[in-house]
């Protein structure tokens, strides 16, 4: 294989500095049906090995679209099946850079069933080691699965597409219309797509991600060096209730923030941050985003949405696979109220239940504005299993808003009465210190010692063990 196509570049650049070793470069396509064997096929459109990433252990495939437009044969995705096995075997991850016609016609059925094998082996290597994937140009029909069935998917903001259908074979579409094969489309309304950008960025990206995660489900969550004070005081963190994503980079180690799904229902916030040299995966509630220039661009209502559960819920279930614990920051008054959400918000608020309560890791709780309802026990709550929950001084804790609670109480009464009424309802029911009181709450901490706090909480609960109940899996 020439060390100059695009797909081993890729994968140079992925890569610590020589640290490449290619498997099966000599693998050719074995074919003989419509004249296929005329065509050269160097390593059968795909480039597989291993090397490291600041020396950790990767298994990389790099689809070669200068060889039959990258399309998926009988050996290629035999390649990309050995490398599985390998890699299940040594407990590293796999990262694939996807760049492909889809299936090769002309090996049909062999074809088909390699994709078959592609699939079996993800769905084998799910929860055991993480599977990260970049789509750098068409990634279509069956092909689309592949990173759909990985952790991570990572898209070209101009060149990629991904698809099922392409968007001119939808009824009255066009691509003008709507290009429902962008990386906008699938990032922003399908939530399929973690993280876009140009193709150096993609690969920088990854070899952060691949540094923030575990190798594998049974080793420890990843560490590092700790050089950030774990006392720190965030004298602004009390101004970040509303764009959490700050929040989050405000109390992590150097304030490093790794987003996730960052452009899809950006009214919860998933990510992981760094606590004392530990990855910790975060899910938070937001209200605003907040521009680089400091300006608001979005604004939120406090509620629970089914896009914002279900990206939440699949996050805490891969947390909770790779034994990575689990932030939560909690400012939700409800759930949201629309025809259009009523079709799911209550099978998704109960996905995200199940993936908190199922969750065995640490897990903390920090409640910084409103916690009201079902929403606030759906978002990692005490009741349904969070170890620690924290609180600040002015966050609320209890069924409903006071004014709204008294406005039935006191159906048919005066303002007055209602006022009244709210004030001693909310001094009851729903300030912080009635939550703490009744062991809701397990400490009340100013907004600025946040940090030493939670690091504090997790030190704790380092060496938790949780016994469940002995079953298969569960079925929410």
């Amino acid at each position: 294989m020439g060390t100059t196509s695009q797909a081993s570049q890729r994968i140079s650049a992925l890569l610590d500095e020589n640290s490449f070793v290619e498997i099966g470069a000599r693998i050719t396509a074995r074919a003989t049906d419509f004249n296929l064997k005329q065509t050269e096929t160097p390593s059968d459109g795909v480039i597989t090995g291993y090397g490291v990433i600041d020396g950790n252990l990767v298994y990389v495939y790099s689809q070669d679209v200068s060889v039959l437009n990258g399309s998926v044969g009988e050996m290629h995705a035999k390649k990309i099946a050995s490398l599985y096995d390998l890699a299940l075997k040594t407990g590293a991850p796999v990262i694939g850079l996807i760049e492909s016609a889809g299936l090769r016609l002309q090996e049909a059925t062999d074809a088909l069933n390699g994709f078959g094998e592609i699939y079996k082996k993800q769905v084998m290597a799910s929860g055991v080691i993480p599977q990260i994937t970049a789509v750098f140009g068409t990634c279509g029909g069956g092909l689309a699965l592949i990173p759909t069935l990985t952790d991570f998917t990572f898209m070209e903001e101009k060149s990629a597409k991904l698809f099922v259908n392409s968007p001119n074979a939808l009824d009255g579409n066009t691509t003008a219309k709507c290009d429902s094969a962008s990386a906008s489309f699938q990032s922003e309304e399908a939530g399929i797509v973690d993280v876009v950008a140009d193709e150096a960025a993609i690969l920088g990206k990854i070899r952060q991600l691949v540094s923030m995660l575990p190798a594998n489900n049974e080793e420890d969550a990843s560490f590092e060096e700790c050089t950030d004070d774990l006392n720190r005081v965030c004298s602004e963190l009390a101004n970040c209730v509303g764009d959490t994503s700050i929040a989050l980079s405000t109390i992590s180690d150097d304030n490093v923030f790794f987003e996730i799904k960052e452009n899809y229902a950006k009214e919860m916030v998933t990510g992981f941050i760094k606590l004392n040299g530990v990855t910790v995966g975060a899910v938070a509630n937001r209200t605003e985003v907040y521009d680089e220039e400091g300006k608001v661009t979005d604004k939120f209502d406090a509620v629970l949405t089914k896009k914002g559960c279900e990206k939440a819920a699949d996050f805490v279930t891969f947390c909770d696979a790779f034994e990575i614990p689990v932030l939560s920051l909690t400012n939700v008054k409800g759930y949201e109220a629309t025809v259009c959400s009523e079709k799911g918000i209550a099978k998704a608020a109960a996905k995200l239940t199940a993936a908190f309560a199922g969750a065995t890791v640490p897990k903390v709780n920090v409640i910084i504005g409103k916690a009201y309802g079902s929403a606030y026990i759906a978002m990692n709550s005490k009741a349904i299993g969070a170890d620690i929950t924290i609180a600040w001084p002015d966050a609320q804790v209890g069924m409903m808003d006071a004014k709204l609670a008294a406005k039935i109480i006191c159906d048919g009464q005066g303002a007055e009465a209602i006022d009244a009424c709210a004030a001693e309802y909310e001094k009851l029911q729903t300030s912080v210190e009635s939550a703490a009181r009744r062991g809701y709450v397990d400490e009340i901490v100013d907004a600025a010692d946040t940090r030493k706090y939670i690091i504090g909480a997790f030190e704790m609960l380092f060496t938790k063990r949780e016994d469940r109940p002995a079953k298969k899996h569960g079925t929410v």
